[in-house]
């Protein structure tokens, strides 16, 4: 998904040819008189619901002790000024770091796949029929830059820390698995939301894809929309104080 878009690929062909030779025999081996295909599939299928049903249990744990901690934090505060006073602070940053709800005129971006075609021109990639992951992003990057109060893609609201990742033709944000086509909204001015995907030279390569090859995009305004506050973990690696006031 992270693959730049490059139609020619022929000087390529005899590496692949040789990887080929090499994969053939990795499943044979790998298989052992099984349909691989079946198999690897069965596997996956498995390790994406694992992997989704333990997200949603350390989400739910995750709520579960930051209720508790928030209580802890609101009981000590009646007794100790100086928590009372950080957590009025931690209150007042709330909705700027994306906690609370958010409510306002949005615009939503929507990025889907190409149908298959019956009979694929011998130019064109399946990976050219696809979203990836540069493309979501290109989005993002593009509405943060338009000026954007705040974001949700799916069904999940985006903060800072928030990292956009896909597998396959499938996006993963925050432990959940998504299926396209993929949807962003955000929430702001709708004249500079839409002047700042205009201006984007991402946007634009991705455009030249969806007239070329049926790549779905549209975006739309939205007049009155509703972000949901972020519930995920937030754990910083490293952080800076900053300067100048």
């Amino acid at each position: 998904m992270c693959r730049v878009r490059l139609p020619a690929w022929g000087s390529i062909i005899p590496v692949l040819t040789l990887l080929a030779g090499t994969l053939f025999a990795a499943s044979a081996s790998t298989a052992r008189g099984t349909s691989l295909r079946e198999q690897g599939r069965t596997r996956v299928t498995e390790l994406i619901a694992a992997e989704q049903h333990r997200s949603r249990q350390e989400r739910a744990e995750y709520r579960r002790l930051r209720h508790e901690v928030d209580g802890i934090s609101r009981e000590a505060g009646r007794h100790d000024a100086r928590v009372k006073h950080a957590q009025s602070e931690a209150d007042q940053l709330a909705s700027r770091a994306g906690f609370t709800p958010l409510t306002g005129a949005a615009v939503q971006v929507s990025l889907d796949d190409a149908p298959q075609p019956a009979d694929m021109p011998r130019d064109v990639r399946p990976d050219d029929l696809v979203v990836h992951q540069a493309d979501v992003q290109a989005v993002v990057n593009a509405l943060w830059a338009g000026g954007a109060t705040g974001m949700q893609i799916m069904d999940q609201r985006v903060i800072s820390t928030s990292a956009v990742r896909c597998v396959g033709n499938t996006l993963i944000l925050q432990g959940v698995v998504y299926s396209p086509p993929f949807r962003i909204t955000a929430t702001g001015d709708p004249e500079r939301l839409h002047a700042a995907l205009g201006a984007s030279r991402e946007i634009a390569i991705y455009r030249k894809y969806v007239h070329a090859y049926g790549l779905g995009y549209s975006v739309r305004t939205v007049e009155r929309a509703t972000l949901p506050p972020y519930t995920g973990n937030v754990t910083m690696k490293h952080a800076t104080v900053p300067t100048g006031g």
